[in-house]
């Protein structure tokens, strides 16, 4: 069985001065969102053996806050491909993993619609859930070898929060 966390980022800071929205880092609330979120990942046994994440800087600080807190020294794979990517190409980007427990960082819209997409149920009750709101992670599961076998509308749901819900 292999398990994917799924992350978009933690809040963005829009008045930091960044020369684009590629280097846009997180606001306070943010990195304080991403430590939170880690410790929660850490509290549920949610342990990353691979880390795939878009290349963007806000995704690397959440990684940043996520494995402070989580304790996790694994080297994050920053892809530009993965930077504002839509459901296929992250499915792609996945496809091509070797870990057992992949957590994939992104941003909106796609990493809400890949959550959406590769599960089988029927999304939780959670109104955050379609929304996705910076720093969502939803947890899922599929009964395959190999993430060369993950396909759309095949995995299995396990676990959604939101910092807000950490509260």
């Amino acid at each position: 069985m292999k398990r994917l966390i799924l992350i978009r980022h933690a809040k963005s800071s829009w008045s930091s001065g960044a020369s684009g929205d590629k280097s846009r880092p997180l606001n306070a609330r943010g990195h304080m969102a991403a430590r939170k979120v880690g410790a929660w990942l850490k509290a549920e046994g949610y342990q990353p053996d691979q880390v795939l994440s878009s290349s963007a800087t806000r995704c690397m600080q959440t990684w940043e806050g996520l494995s402070e807190t989580l304790g996790s020294e694994i080297p994050a794979d920053f892809q530009d491909s993965l930077y504002l990517a839509d459901p296929e190409t992250m499915l792609q980007s996945l496809q091509a993993a070797t870990g057992d427990t992949v957590l994939m960082l992104g941003h909106m819209p796609g990493i809400g619609e890949f959550a959406r997409d590769l599960r089988r149920d029927p999304p939780p009750a959670h109104e955050a859930f379609q929304k996705y709101p910076t720093g969502a992670v939803t947890v899922l599961e599929f009964k395959a070898d190999s993430w060369a076998d993950a396909q759309m509308g095949t995995c299995k749901f396990v676990n959604y929060i939101s910092p807000r819900s950490l509260s």
